[in-house]
């Protein structure tokens, strides 16, 4: 373990070593169902790295729960219940709807008791109609692409313990909000909210009037890291395999790529990644990156080789 000014930096191996030996893990059919089309996942990813990330997350959420009971004492009453919340963020592509499902799974059986939800904040994104009037379309994923008053009132609400509360939901098939359909969110114990900047804060803009940021919210958060060099071939790899699948159904937004030659579809996902995804990544997303409380950096196959736990 070295000890660097705001991080406490892991090797693999380190960070293996402090998962308690009789914690459960997941089965391979479990994680089949789990993992992202373009992610590896194996068992031994649960076990030396998700897990041993689930305890150290559940120690902070014993903490909570003491730190609630004291209030409470304090109060003589007793307060809403409110969940803990967990953000997850990382560049497109880097497997970050992945890690949320592994965490989900793994954080409800610390506890049987425990409700945990996942809420992407891509839900969240104006629809396309809107997108289109503003312009906003080649922004797609950008903080100015979501309707942040509606994702603020949807974590506000959660936290002053509302006994519901509702979440757009998104279809990547249609590539826009499905609007019949929504995730209703019932006092969940924890929530995981997955999302490209939910990281953001005051700094990220400063001209806000509210000065408040859904990373003011967020109990605990983890950045998945990778060199852009990986980021962009594993983009490129997903769109190819969506390319092989979900873009052969008509009502796909893609659709019309599903025909072309393998070489034409890599020139347009790169042109993608480059015109799109590396600029949101460079201007909006990788400065977040030091406000996590946990960065798992990933090379090759998705293979978390360092953990940094700030301090």
């Amino acid at each position: 373990m070295i000890m660097g000014n705001f991080y406490l930096v892991f090797t693999r191996k380190e960070w293996a070593n402090l998962c308690d030996s009789f914690l459960f893990s997941l089965s391979n059919d479990e994680i089949n169902t789990i993992k992202g089309i373009n992610d590896e996942l194996s068992i031994k990813e649960v076990i030396e790295i998700y897990l041993p990330l689930s305890r150290l997350i559940n120690f902070f959420i014993d903490s909570n729960f003491r730190h609630k009971e004291v209030i409470e004492k304090f109060l003589g009453k007793t307060i809403n219940k409110v969940p803990y919340i967990i953000g997850i963020s990382g560049s497109v592509a880097v497997g970050k709807s992945t890690a949320a499902r592994v965490l989900q799974t793994l954080m409800s059986r610390y506890n049987k008791n425990n409700k945990v939800e996942l809420v992407t904040t891509d839900g969240f994104l104006y629809p396309n109609t809107i997108l289109e009037k503003k312009g906003l379309m080649k922004k797609k994923g950008f903080p100015q692409s979501y309707n942040i008053s509606r994702l603020m009132k949807f974590v506000l609400d959660l936290k002053l313990g509302a006994k519901q509360v509702i979440a757009p939901a998104y279809s990547h098939s249609i590539y826009d909000i499905l609007p019949k359909t929504s995730q209703i969110i019932q006092q969940p114990d924890i929530l995981i909210l997955e999302g490209l900047n939910v990281l953001q804060n005051v700094s990220d803009y400063p001209d806000n009037p509210y000065r408040i940021f859904i990373s003011d919210f967020i109990d605990f958060s983890i950045y998945i890291d990778a060199i852009e060099d990986l980021l962009k071939k594993w983009y490129i790899d997903r769109f190819l395999k969506l390319r092989e699948s979900a873009f052969t159904k008509s009502e796909s937004y893609f659709c019309n790529y599903a025909s072309l030659t393998k070489q034409k579809t890599i020139t347009i996902a790169e042109n993608l990644w480059n015109s799109i995804n590396k600029i949101n990544l460079k201007e909006n997303i990788l400065p977040t990156r030091e406000r996590a409380n946990v960065i798992l950096t990933k090379t090759n196959n998705h293979f978390v080789y360092q953990i940094r736990l700030k301090r």
